[in-house]
C-alpha cells in the first residue's frame, strides 16, 4: 500500500497563491488606468474645443494604453476576490500570468499597426505639424514616465520585471555570499555560502581544472566568535560539492575546510541581501510586468518620435518620422515575444526552476531514498508546488517525514507526496 498525503506550506491548506505584492499591485495599476484616462480626456475635448486633430488622435491612442492596463487591473481585481473559490484547483495565482500572455498578444498587435503605418509613410511621405506633434509626444513621455513611477510606488530602487523579455531565471551566484578561494597543490577550489531560494549551505567549486574530490574526504567546520563549532558534512552534486546540512545565521565565522591534502582556513562576513521575499516574489509577477512593458513601450515610442521629429524638422530628413517607428515597433515585438514566451510557459506548467527540482530530488534521495516520480511548477508569483513519488526501504517513513524534509525550502508552497515500499524492502 502506499501512503498518499498532501500539504500545503505556509498557506495552510486553501491554496491562495497570490504575490507577495498583489494588492500593493492592483492599486499601483488602477492608479494608471486613472491617470491615463483622465489625460484621454483632457486630450479629446481639448482636440475638440480648438480643433486639433493631432491631440484629438493621441487622446484616443490614450485610450488603447488604458485599455490595456485594464486587463492588468482586472486579473488581479479578480484574482484577489476569487483566491478561496474552490472551482479554481490550485488557486488564482496563474491569472496574472494569463493577463500577461493577453497583454503580449495586445503588444504584438500594436507593434504590428505602428509597423504597418511607418512603411505606409515611407511608401508615401504626409505633411507633419511639427508645432502640434512634438508637444503631444513630449506630453505622452510624460504621462508615461508618471506611469512607471505609480507602478513602482514612487521607489526606483526597486524592480518589477523590467527585463522585457529578458528572463531573470537563477544565476548560481545569484545569493552567494563573498566567495571564498583555496589554492592547493591539485588545484584552486572556490568556497562560498548558497542560498538560491534554500536555507543556506556551503558549496565547494573547482575554480580550475582539478581531479574530482571525493565527498567523504571533505568537510567544513565552523568555529564563530563565541567558540562554538559545527561540522557540516558534504554531498557530491556532480560539479559541486554541497553541505548536507543548513548553515544557521548568522552568516560570520571561521571556516576550516578540510581537503585531501589538509586543512584550509577562510572566514565570512555576514552581508545584508539586497533582496528580500517579498521583492524577489513582486519581481515574478507577470502581470505587473506585462503593465510596465506597455508604459514602457509607450515612453520608447515617445522618445523616438521626439527624436525623429526633431530631426525631421532640423535637416528636414521626413523620413526619420517613419524610421523611429520600425524601430520602436520591433522594440516592442522583442518585449512581447519575451513576455509571451515567459507567460507561455507558466500556463503550460513548464518547470520553471530546476534547481527548485533538483533541490527536492536531493533533499530526499540523500536520505538514502529514491524518487520515482516528479513535478515541480509554478502556482503563483513566488509559489511552487511539488508531487512527488517516494520509494523507500524504511517503513517507518510516510508523507509526513517527506514534509518536513521538503518544509524548509523557500517558495515551496505546495506538495503532494505518494510513498511507496521500494522492491528491495518487498
Amino acid at each position: 500500500m502506499s501512503d498518499f498525503k498532501d500539504a500545503a506550506f505556509g498557506a495552510g491548506h486553501d491554496h491562495i497563491f497570490l504575490g507577495a505584492g498583489h494588492e500593493q499591485n492592483e492599486r499601483r495599476t488602477w492608479a494608471v488606468i486613472a491617470l491615463c484616462s483622465a489625460m484621454m480626456l483632457i486630450e479629446i475635448v481639448g482636440g475638440s474645443m480648438f480643433g486639433s486633430l493631432a491631440l484629438v488622435a493621441d487622446g484616443l491612442h490614450m485610450s488603447t494604453h488604458a485599455g490595456a492596463m485594464l486587463i492588468a487591473a482586472l486579473a488581479y481585481t479578480y484574482a484577489r476576490r476569487h483566491a478561496t473559490d474552490s472551482r479554481f484547483v490550485f488557486g488564482t495565482g496563474k491569472l496574472g500570468d494569463l493577463a500577461g500572455f493577453t497583454s503580449a498578444i495586445v503588444l504584438a498587435m500594436i507593434a504590428v499597426l505602428i509597423g504597418y503605418e511607418a512603411v505606409s509613410r515611407f511608401l508615401s511621405p504626409v505633411p507633419i505639424h511639427f508645432g502640434e506633434a512634438i508637444p503631444i509626444a513630449v506630453v505622452g513621455l510624460l504621462v508615461n514616465l508618471a506611469s512607471v513611477w505609480l507602478l513602482s510606488g514612487g521607489d526606483h530602487g526597486h524592480s518589477h520585471g523590467h527585463n522585457h523579455g529578458h528572463s531573470h531565471g537563477h544565476d548560481d551566484h545569484a545569493h552567494e555570499s563573498e566567495m571564498q578561494e583555496i589554492s592547493t597543490p591539485s588545484g584552486v577550489f572556490a568556497v562560498s555560502i548558497f542560498e538560491d531560494g534554500v536555507p543556506p549551505v556551503f558549496r565547494i567549486t573547482p575554480a580550475t581544472k582539478t581531479p574530482r574530490l571525493d565527498a567523504s574526504a571533505v568537510s567544513v567546520t565552523t568555529v564563530r566568535p563565541d567558540g562554538t563549532r559545527q561540522v557540516f558534512a558534504l554531498a557530491d552534486r556532480g560539479g559541486y560539492l554541497e553541505s548536507k546540512e543548513d548553515i544557521p545565521e548568522p552568516h560570520a565565522f571561521k571556516a576550516i575546510v578540510r581537503l585531501p591534502d589538509g586543512e584550509h582556513q577562510i572566514e565570512f562576513e555576514e552581508h545584508e541581501h539586497d533582496h528580500d521575499d517579498a521583492h524577489a516574489a513582486a519581481t515574478r509577477d507577470h502581470n505587473i510586468r506585462s503593465a510596465y512593458i506597455h508604459v514602457m513601450a509607450d515612453a520608447a515610442v515617445s522618445v523616438l518620435a521626439i527624436i525623429g521629429l526633431l530631426l525631421a524638422r532640423a535637416f528636414g530628413w521626413l523620413w526619420m518620422d517613419p524610421l523611429a517607428g520600425v524601430i520602436g515597433a520591433l522594440v516592442i515585438a522583442n518585449w512581447s515575444y519575451g513576455l509571451m514566451r515567459d507567460t507561455g510557459a507558466i500556463l503550460l506548467d513548464m518547470n520553471s526552476d530546476r534547481r527548485m527540482a533538483d533541490n527536492v530530488r536531493h533533499a530526499i534521495e540523500d536520505r538514502g531514498d529514491k524518487v520515482v516520480d516528479l513535478h515541480v511548477w509554478r502556482v503563483g508569483p513566488g509559489h511552487m508546488s511539488a508531487v512527488v513519488s517516494v520509494a523507500t526501504g524504511e517503513p517507518q517513513r510516510d508523507s509526513r517525514f517527506y514534509h518536513a524534509a521538503l518544509e524548509r525550502f523557500k517558495g515551496l508552497s505546495h506538495v503532494t507526496v505518494e510513498v511507496q515500499p521500494s522492491r528491495a524492502a518487498a
